[in-house]
């Protein structure tokens, strides 16, 4: 008897003491809640992590009224990727680095002068494509860094959500349908000519015309027993 008595004993204790840590946890969390509660009315001050004081407001308040308030992003961020059409040379560098193949670039030689970047690299391909799918961009920054002239950066526009996927592509080409095939009916036929060129100079029969582009017949030399 007294043994089972005892073993009665130990169980209650065992569970009271239970009960008192579980009370015990319950009220340590409410004086975490009221603590956070009562620094609720101080707000964080929006700081850059280089600031000495960035981590004296660590316990204020971090809610903020978005979309009408926003949190300052770094200067060095990777969001939404931008590219200025007036300087690039369609090297196509950004695309063949691109790991998952977001960026979609077709170009042309141009017959037309094209002129030079802001930084003078002169530009000798006509720009007719260049998408970036920011649905597939992984935000690795790979594409800005081997771009030569650097007109492709990453801005700090960070919320850019649209409801049809297909939005999410973006178009930095230059010319329109039109324009293209015009260009390219241009180059095609510039083409030609050289080509009809470059095979009458290796006949020999025919040679280039200074003027107007035409072609006539090489004339016959005259022989020194005929001049005699």
């Amino acid at each position: 008897m007294d043994k089972n008595r005892k073993e009665e004993m130990a169980d209650k204790m065992s569970y009271g003491n239970r009960m008192g840590r579980a009370i015990k946890s319950l009220f340590t969390g409410f004086r975490v809640t009221q603590k956070h509660m009562a620094k609720a009315g101080q707000h964080r001050e929006h700081k850059s992590i280089a600031d000495d004081r960035y981590f004296e407001d660590a316990d204020k308040s971090v809610t903020i009224q978005y979309p009408m308030e926003k949190i300052p992003v770094p200067d060095m961020g990777r969001y939404r990727l931008h590219m200025e059409s007036e300087d690039c040379i369609a090297c196509d560098k950004c695309a063949r680095i691109c790991p998952v193949d977001c960026i979609t670039i077709d170009s042309f030689k141009a017959i037309d002068d094209l002129g030079y970047t802001s930084d003078g690299s002169k530009k000798r391909l006509e720009l007719a494509v260049f998408d970036i799918d920011m649905a597939k961009c992984c935000y690795c920054g790979l594409c800005t860094t081997v771009c030569p002239t650097e007109c492709l950066t990453m801005t700090k526009v960070y919320d850019y959500s649209e409801f049809d996927r297909d939005e999410l592509v973006y178009h930095f080409g230059v010319l329109s349908p039109d324009q293209e095939a015009d260009k390219r009916d241009k180059l095609a036929t510039a083409q030609t000519s050289k080509k009809q060129v470059s095979t009458a100079k290796k006949s020999g029969g025919l040679t280039p015309k200074k003027k107007g582009g035409l072609l006539k017949k090489a004339a016959p030399q005259k022989s020194s027993d005929a001049e005699n």
